[in-house]
């Protein structure tokens, strides 16, 4: 049921669960715990959780650390607020509380891979590959996330979107590679495809790629030209721009909006 104190309540769990996921993005890269320490300042110093309520203490903090004064960088505020309204979203266009769960989590995952490939351009196999074993046990204990009723054809749905969204994903690249005569698609991506299938099926796999793209593109290739327009020339667009990012908000829409966002997208 929602009523207006449980999407309060998932709004501040979401924003604890963004909190946690920009820790990832920090350690994950540098190969640090995402457990142990607990949260840290640059300079060494250990943060109270008074400290540290999510949202909150950026604002009362206005985004200097109390300890040296450093700058918080707005990344922080920025996570922890995307991951409260995506969790009031899922939730709100739920079928049920086990629907939330594995919507929630697997959103989750997606925002960490894309703000690692933004800072990184990579996209890491404990995430790519583990979806894919995440995706294929949720097909074996809740058969219902895929719409089916038995285990054997939510298997048979999570097996073919892996295999599907990745021949998808190799086969840009592979066009890619002979139109741009390099790589274009690095096979990060295409082993993220394949965890995207696994999740949301092979029609979701068009939503997340085309779809991603076409939303992306709008809002990212405006503010382009406006600096290119207004540096004359100094400013230069990227030659390689992280694609992760560009699927995720296309996973993202087709898990809230299911064939709705994929009939509007044909239309478009």
């Amino acid at each position: 049921m929602i009523t207006a104190v449980n999407l309060f309540f998932v709004f501040i769990v979401g924003a604890c669960v963004g909190s946690f996921l920009c820790l990832c993005v920090c350690r994950i890269p540098s190969g640090k715990s995402i457990l142990f320490p607990g949260s840290t300042c640059e300079c060494g110093a250990a943060i109270p959780f008074w400290k540290n309520i999510p949202l909150l203490s950026w604002l009362l903090l206005r985004g200097k650390a109390s300890c040296c004064g450093r700058k918080i960088p707005f990344r922080y505020f920025e996570m922890e607020l995307m991951a409260a309204v995506m969790f009031v979203s899922v939730f709100a266009t739920s079928a049920s509380l086990a629907h939330f769960i594995i919507g929630s989590t697997f959103c989750s995952l997606l925002l960490v891979i894309a703000f690692i490939d933004i800072d990184t351009m990579e996209i890491y196999d404990a995430m790519s590959v583990g979806g894919m074993v995440a995706g294929i046990a949720v097909s074996l204990i809740f058969p219902q996330w895929y719409g089916e009723r038995s285990i054997a054809s939510s298997f048979v749905d999570c097996t073919i979107g892996i295999c599907f969204g990745s021949a998808l994903m190799l086969s840009i690249a592979a066009l890619g590679k002979i139109i741009l005569k390099r790589e274009a698609v690095g096979f990060g991506d295409v082993k993220l495809m394949g965890m995207i299938g696994g999740f949301i099926g092979w029609r979701g796999c068009f939503v997340a790629l085309f779809g991603g793209c076409f939303i992306s593109t709008a809002i990212a290739i405006p503010p382009l030209l406006v600096m290119k327009i207004i540096r004359r020339g100094a400013f230069k667009i990227p030659r390689e721009i992280p694609f992760a990012p560009f699927l995720v908000i296309g996973s993202i829409a087709h898990i809230l909006f299911g064939n709705r966002f994929l009939e509007f997208f044909l239309i478009v």
